[in-house]
């Protein structure tokens, strides 16, 4: 067999070799595979909403679908006016359409941020999966820190604490709720207290708030309120709006941080050039909101609250430690209370359990190790979202607005969440009872 013209050991760059591809990612790769096999699959790993893209912004979208020019590198004009009346609107906030920055996804524009701050990355734990890679990729240290066990919040005793060891030390901190992976959010006064920390230490925080809008109480509030000079808020179309493949996040600079916007600007020339022209016409409809869009996202909020409480009554009664939900479409349980049961079979890390699930039933979620949490932790994330969104809705307009959506319409509408779930909390069951392969 002819040799290689370049060896990958010697000429790969040390920053991306051996790095896996992103785990929601591959394990979507994964369900794909298993259903091209013939096996039945519950897709409750990759994080994508279920919900249709809303209606008048798709309309807006084929009434645009010639635009065809570059665009401005930080994004379409009205597209930046737009989303700095949304925060003004929702979040009493002062932004210009010049502090604001559109780029392919909010991914992309967190790589480039991070490329360009020359600074640690401080994250809690447990954390999206993509941050802590993409800091690694370009060189950035990445610093976890431990979160209150109930509901996996950062405290400021934590930020403090890590703080003061150096204090000068230059960081961006990132907070993200409601959080993937646990579905929690913070209150206004635990966002006031991490935002004096944040000032005390002249921190950068990275709000990523692509989730705000899916708060079940729909007052999603932003700790750039009270920590405004220092805050960059992170968001986009992919969560809220059902538009994760459209690719199209932002990024709202205060004042005091233009230079970042400015550095950011100019690698993004040098890169993406612009976001999609069409993509962004139609953003400035979904951003400007209005009763249609607001109906849509209160009806979202009233499926997933109820799905997301019912799935964790299932979970903690099977045995798992389940944090409540306060937004978004995840749940984190934890399956230590079941550690000596599963031992039994092998299973003794979250990787483990999340791979004789999936092998066993057919459930496929993502372990808690991906998150940053320790290897021999038995946490995991469930992504509540394997359901006919577009279905879900339109029958939720058939149930009055004060009444509960109830175990009937979660049934008829979501019951793949619901046996999926049952299927896992069967398959602990039996893995505790009969300490063999149980009977799903």
């Amino acid at each position: 067999m002819p040799q290689p013209f370049l060896s990958p050991d010697a000429h790969l760059n040390l920053q991306v070799r051996g790095l896996p591809i992103s785990a929601t990612l591959a394990i979507n790769e994964q369900c794909d595979r298993l259903v091209a096999a013939g096996r039945p699959v519950y897709r409750l790993g990759l994080g994508q909403s279920p919900f249709p893209v809303p209606l008048p912004v798709v309309e807006e979208l084929k009434a645009n679908a010639h635009q065809k020019s570059y665009l401005p590198v930080r994004g379409l004009q009205a597209l930046r006016a737009a989303v700095a009346d949304y925060y003004n609107r929702t979040q009493e906030l002062a932004v210009r359409a010049e502090d604001v920055l559109v780029g392919p996804g909010s991914k992309e524009l967190m790589f480039i941020l991070l490329m360009v701050y020359y600074g640690d990355l401080v994250i809690p734990t447990p954390s999206w999966v993509s941050y802590a890679p993409q800091a690694h990729i370009v060189g950035r240290q990445v610093h976890w820190l431990p979160t209150t066990p109930n509901q996996w919040l950062l405290t400021p005793d934590a930020l403090d604490r890590f703080c003061r060891k150096d204090p000068t030390r230059p960081r961006i901190v990132i907070l993200n709720y409601p959080n993937n992976p646990t579905g929690c959010s913070y209150s206004a006064e635990q966002l006031q207290t991490l935002a004096e920390v944040a000032r005390r230490y002249r921190l950068v925080l990275l709000s990523d708030e692509i989730y705000g809008e899916l708060s079940f109480t729909g007052r999603h509030l932003s700790i750039a309120r009270f920590y405004p000079e220092g805050t960059i808020i992170s968001g986009g179309l992919s969560k809220w709006c059902g538009a994760g493949g459209w690719r199209l996040g932002t990024f709202v600079f205060p004042e005091s941080l233009g230079w970042l916007l400015e550095a950011m600007a100019t690698v993004a020339s040098e890169s993406f050039t612009s976001t999609s022209a069409p993509i962004q016409y139609a953003a400035v409809r979904a951003f400007r909101g209005g009763l249609r869009i607001e109906r849509y996202l209160w009806q979202s909020r009233r499926i997933l609250r109820t799905l997301g409480e019912e799935l964790r009554r299932r979970l903690q009664a099977a045995g798992l430690t389940v944090a409540p939900p306060s937004g978004g479409f995840y749940l984190f349980p934890d399956a230590s209370p079941l550690r000596e049961q599963l031992a039994v079979r092998n299973i003794v890390d979250s990787e483990s359990l999340c791979q004789q699930l999936l092998e066993d039933t057919g459930v496929a979620i993502l372990p808690g190790t991906v998150f940053g949490r320790p290897p021999e932790e038995l946490t995991a994330r469930i992504a509540y979202v394997d359901f006919d969104g577009s279905r879900a809705l339109a029958a939720a307009e058939q149930v009055a607005a004060d009444a509960e959506l109830g175990g009937d319409f979660l049934e008829t509408w979501c019951g793949k969440m619901l046996t999926a779930v049952d299927r896992m909390c069967n398959w602990l069951h039996g893995a505790a009872m009969t300490k063999g392969n149980p009977s799903i």
